[in-house]
């Protein structure tokens, strides 16, 4: 099952309001003209904390100032920004890995103690193509996974009250204790930039973890466009497989 992220949401800046905050502190704002919304958010959050307009701000372009923030490490105004996602397709193996990510992050994921997962779908590795005996393998845990699935779900059916949340929570449970890592799932997350750039620094290059990398290049790919000086250190790169990886480049500058 193919991975599919939507990007659903993204931060709006009102910069009319912001300017207007500024003149109240006699202070001007050289905007750069090429800016997106999200990078001026930045830069405007950053300009705040020294109040560097007008005569005080040093003749930077946007990318040029947040590439110094960024590489001073003065990143917390990063957490202005957040962007929204839809997953699907991912397994729950993946996803137990990526809600460790809890700084700046927000997750809403699919229950299993409230839907029914008698039709679920299942992700199925890469790595199985490798070998006949071992896709087999697979095939035949991830048939007798759904049909206990079924058969404890259906046999505890008729054992209470079936319109009663609490027993349908009951049984949905203890069906889905025979589910596998592989059962596909859907998450919505929501990410700052700061917990981005983390997320794909130490996620995007993984070698044994295809999943969390094919994440991470397409969480990298649907942000880009919208903020490139937030995230212009970062470039997708391809294993032997083909397979994508997701790499910082050092800028040579000093931290």
């Amino acid at each position: 099952m193919a991975i599919q992220i939507q990007l659903v949401s993204r931060p709006v800046f009102d910069a009319d309001a912001y300017i207007t905050a500024i003149a109240a502190q006699r202070g001007t704002w050289r905007r750069t003209q090429e800016a997106t919304g999200p990078e001026e958010i930045v830069e405007a959050a950053g300009r705040i904390c020294y109040l560097s307009f007008g005569a005080a701000q040093a003749p930077r372009t946007n990318s040029e100032y947040i590439d110094n923030l960024v590489h001073m490490g003065h990143e917390s105004v990063l957490e202005h920004v957040s962007w929204g996602f839809v997953l699907t397709g991912v397994s729950r193996g993946f996803s137990h890995q990526l809600v460790r990510h809890r700084i700046g992050w927000a997750f809403s994921q699919l229950s299993q103690q409230y839907h029914n997962e008698r039709d679920a779908e299942f992700v199925a590795p890469s790595a199985l193509t490798e070998s006949l005996s071992a896709s087999a393998a697979w095939s035949k845990a991830i048939a007798a996974a759904r049909e206990a699935y079924r058969e404890i779900l259906d046999s505890l059916r008729t054992s209470g009250v079936s319109n009663d949340k609490e027993f349908r929570r009951a049984i949905f449970s203890a069906a889905r204790s025979v589910l596998p890592n592989a059962t596909e799932t859907k998450i919505f997350a929501t990410a700052n930039a700061r917990a981005l750039r983390h997320f794909f620094t130490v996620r995007g290059a993984i070698e044994g973890d295809e999943e969390m990398r094919q994440v991470s290049t397409i969480l990298f790919q649907l942000v880009h466009p919208e903020a490139p000086a937030l995230f212009s250190d970062f470039v997708v790169e391809r294993l032997e497989d083909g397979s994508p990886r997701l790499v910082q480049r050092s800028s040579g500058r000093a931290r």
